[in-house]
């Protein structure tokens, strides 16, 4: 399996000028760590995570000694924290060097990618346009699909029936649809992810059963508690 055949496809993306308290917002909405930032023509740019955002002086997190005399100490690192603390747009307090993948690329190098460079989520690229992003949590959901099959590129049919389930689920539960993924093996769905109660996890079941090519289905989707989809 590759990259493409567990990405979460319906990425949540914010522009460089989007307001750092509506990143926030996003985060908290999608009950994500991480959003990457991208350009009009979707090249992605940035990323910004929760480590990014607890430096914000709203947070109160911020570093105790003044920036200035940071600056006068360590030019070159001063200014620079002084914008990440204190920026007021995506552009201001994103990282900039993002490390990507292609859609092609064998989960073994993203889970080795992942670990070595001590990250939880890597965007999937396509000509340099962000198509996805595979987690640490979907990883397993690919692994446990392939089996012991050799590591290569999914069969198509597989591949694009994955591509009806979502749309399907999409259809289902819409907008709690980015917390569903799938993985397609030999015709069998497996689902994966969080849903805000008992209904959506059942309406995810039944658009993947009713998609035609789909020999089963295996619904491992967990239900946030909730308490926790209140907030």
């Amino acid at each position: 399996m590759q990259a493409v055949d567990v990405m979460t496809q319906n990425v949540v993306s914010v522009q460089a000028s989007t307001e750092v308290r509506d990143v926030a917002k996003l985060l908290l909405k999608h009950k994500i760590s991480a959003v990457p930032v991208v350009d009009a023509n979707h090249h992605i740019i940035g990323i910004v995570s929760e480590g990014d955002l607890m430096r914000r002086t709203e947070n109160d997190t911020e570093d105790r000694h003044s920036w200035w005399l940071a600056a006068l100490l360590s030019p070159s690192e001063g200014p620079a924290e002084y914008i990440k603390s204190h920026g007021r747009k995506a552009s201001d307090v994103m990282t900039r060097k993002v490390i990507t993948v292609a859609e092609g690329a064998p989960l073994n190098e993203v889970a080795s990618l992942l670990e070595s460079q001590h990250v939880k989520r890597v965007p999937v690229v396509r000509d340099g346009k962000l198509v996805g992003i595979v987690s640490r949590a979907n990883l397993p959901h690919g692994l446990a699909a392939a089996g012991s099959a050799a590591e290569g590129a999914a069969p198509t049919s597989d591949r694009e029936l994955r591509e009806k389930v979502m749309r399907e689920v999409e259809k289902a539960i819409g907008v709690d649809a980015p917390l569903v993924n799938a993985t397609v093996e030999n015709g069998a769905v497996e689902l994966w992810g969080v849903a805000y109660s008992a209904l959506n996890k059942k309406a995810a079941q039944v658009a993947a059963e009713s998609t035609a090519g789909v020999t089963s289905v295996a619904n491992n989707i967990g239900i946030v508690p909730a308490w926790i989809a209140a907030n």
